[in-house]
């Protein structure tokens, strides 16, 4: 059965341990190697046309399946704490429940870029579940570095989300090689550019990275949190739950990196960071008229 672009695929070689989408077919050394996108993971790979097989309907409804359950798990567990944080907000904001009204929150405002489109619209569905005010800009990671000042000067975020698909290459040179990373070198100085007009990592929080990204580089050119220490895989949707645990934590609290990595579906193994602080910002009275105009 012949590989075709947009086939979700698995690699013989691995065991079809991960499901891949087809982007391009290329001929290197007159064979035919195909660029895969990992379906649910941000790994991007090449592989020989003679190696992937592509997946039947019943194997990736299971596959799905599974995800979404894991999914629905991290999403409701952050549901959880931020009904608890809600708690606590209103308790300080009315003086321990002395004191009566209302009250209004703003949450973080996010630029989300994205080196895959699919990826930017299934975070962008969880930032409108959750309530995070977002903006999603589609970018190759190769010219991230290039746009990111104006867009932060449209946008004015309080918190950078810069991601993609990534992979190390043990071929290209050692673990601590920047090089022999796909992308990492690219997120990397598109932390720098970010850095260069928000040097404060408490004004702009920035994560960073992707699969088995270069964590220490990202971390060094000043982000706050980035994949991955391990150099494991991480989840299309890790970046978003580090975000909502920023964008929903009162600007006066500092977030632990364990607290922020809770409800994420990869972990400590996938992503670290920074004792950051929130952004989330508190006011009342809460103005009634507005809901009815």
């Amino acid at each position: 059965m012949s590989v075709e672009v947009n086939d979700v695929v698995g690699r013989i070689k691995y065991g079809c341990d991960v499901l891949f989408r087809v982007i391009m077919i290329k001929e290197i050394d007159g064979k035919s190697v195909a660029v895969l996108h990992g379906e649910d993971i941000r790994l991007i790979a090449d592989a020989p046309l003679d190696d992937l097989l592509k997946v039947n309907h019943k194997m990736r409804s299971k596959y799905q399946s599974r995800n979404e359950e894991q999914e629905q798990q991290s999403l409701m567990l952050f549901s959880q704490e931020r009904e608890l944080l809600e708690q606590k907000i209103q308790y300080d904001v009315s003086d321990g429940y002395r004191k009566q009204g209302d009250y209004f929150q703003i949450p973080g405002r996010v630029l989300h870029l994205d080196g895959d489109p699919s990826y930017l619209k299934k975070c962008m569905d969880i930032y409108e579940k959750i309530g995070i005010p977002v903006q999603g800009v589609y970018c190759n990671e190769k010219e991230m570095s290039l746009r990111i000042l104006p867009l932060l000067e449209e946008y004015r975020p309080d918190i950078l989300v810069i991601t993609g698909h990534d992979s190390y290459s043990k071929s290209k040179g050692k673990i601590m090689d920047l090089n022999a990373y796909r992308h990492s070198w690219h997120f990397v100085q598109t932390v720098k550019e970010a850095r260069k007009k928000i040097p404060q990592l408490d004004q702009l929080v920035i994560f960073a990275g992707a699969c088995q990204s270069h964590f220490e580089s990202l971390i060094g050119a000043g982000a706050n949190f980035a994949s991955s220490p391990s150099r494991v895989n991480i989840h299309a949707l890790d970046p978003v739950y580090i975000v909502a645990k920023i964008s929903f934590t009162p600007f006066m609290e500092r977030i632990h990196v364990l607290d922020a990595l809770r409800n994420t579906l990869t972990g400590e193994k996938g992503i670290g960071g920074i004792e950051t602080k929130g952004v989330l910002r508190t006011g009342m009275p809460y103005n009634m008229i507005g809901d009815e105009l």
